[in-house]
């Protein structure tokens, strides 16, 4: 089985019923990881979660089939959530697949897969596509209108109603990401009393009394110095992510969601260079919020092709040695930031 974000909603219970290996890939990592945790909260009883790192599956592959047949330590129900990057789950997939094949996955747990840097073209999603109890999910960097929308989707879900422009503000100060938004969206309905039940609805004085104050709008200046090869702000960036102690993975994740907001709109504009009127046309269309046009266009003549390719790969391994070396994150994400800038002040013409 296989759907993109369009068709996610509906697939998802029949998936949840059926499915046993799951498969979550695309340039949303923000929206595939949604999507996995939309998946396990319709499991009729999901259990304990079990992190497994793609890493450790392509150096143990038989190590995915073990742990999906093994009993929890008390006995109770249970799920493994993997993070991989690309096919590193392959090898651990195909096993498990091939033990299912041979009538020997009785009582074997459901296995999520959230795979950056890979796509539905992924040797590990071309194992699940046509089976029934496999997967895939395939999901590409939101606009602001389709996000506003799956927030007052789940504010509906919770009982919580609200107009369009509170749905775009959540939206919008959860950085499009899909996580942001759930538990800002639950949060909200706990502070309303909201029920299926008892509908509740959202004004923008309870907005503001419990909005998040996320760390974006201190995130974003660090992003645009770096991403736009600003020389001349960087140090005072790099200064101030230190007197702040701005939180690493936060700060990774505002990263990773500009680059795939930039993988998305290189896409559409192709190999053209009219990137002024290209970027004024998408603002019109309110698929760039206005605030970050000047620096996505700037940011465009950096990151294209070969060069935004590279920066999304490497974003994706300083998450994991983030994940790996957390004591040392901020020091490791600073370095790996610094190298980023440099690499944005070399010449956009030999990406």
């Amino acid at each position: 089985m296989k759907a993109t974000q369009r068709e996610f909603r509906q697939a998802a219970p029949r998936a949840a019923r059926d499915g046993r290996v799951f498969f979550f890939c695309g340039p949303d990592e923000a929206g595939a990881s949604a999507a996995a945790q939309a998946i396990v909260d319709l499991l009729s009883d999901p259990g304990e979660r079990v992190e497994l790192a793609g890493g450790d599956l392509r150096s143990d592959p038989v190590l995915l089939a073990d742990e999906a047949r093994s009993n929890s330590l008390f006995g109770g129900t249970r799920h493994i959530w993997v993070r991989a990057n690309g096919d590193e789950a392959h090898d651990a997939v195909k096993n498990l697949l091939d033990t299912f094949d041979a009538g020997e996955g009785q009582g074997a747990c459901p296995v999520l897969v959230v795979a950056t840097s890979a796509t539905d073209k992924a040797r590990t999603a071309k194992l699940l596509e046509k089976r029934g109890d496999g997967f895939v999910g395939m999901f590409y960097p939101p606009d602001l209108r389709t996000v506003a929308h799956e927030v007052r989707q789940m504010g509906a879900a919770l009982g919580l109603t609200m107009a369009d422009d509170l749905g775009e503000r959540i939206a919008r100060a959860c950085g499009l990401d899909l996580r942001l938004a759930r538990s800002e969206v639950e949060k909200l309905a706990l502070y309303c009393n909201a029920s299926p039940q008892s509908p509740v609805n959202l004004g923008p004085a309870a907005l503001d009394a419990v909005g998040a104050t996320t760390e974006e709008d201190g995130f974003m200046p660090l992003v645009n110095a770096v991403l736009s090869g600003d020389a001349a702000a960087m140090p005072h960036e790099f200064r101030r992510m230190r007197e702040l102690s701005l939180n690493p993975v936060g700060l990774l994740l505002a990263f990773e969601r500009r680059a795939a907001q930039l993988a998305q709109l290189a896409a559409r504009l192709g190999r053209s260079e009219r990137i002024g009127p290209f970027i004024d046309a998408e603002k019109a269309a309110r698929r760039v919020f206005f605030r970050d046009a000047p620096d996505l266009k700037t940011q465009l003549t950096h990151w294209r092709g070969k060069r935004l390719e590279r920066l999304v790969e490497r974003l994706a391994e300083t998450h994991r040695a983030l994940l790996a070396n957390s004591q040392s994150a901020e020091t490791l994400l600073a370095q790996e930031l610094a190298e980023i800038g440099r690499n944005a002040l070399s010449d956009p013409r030999n990406r």
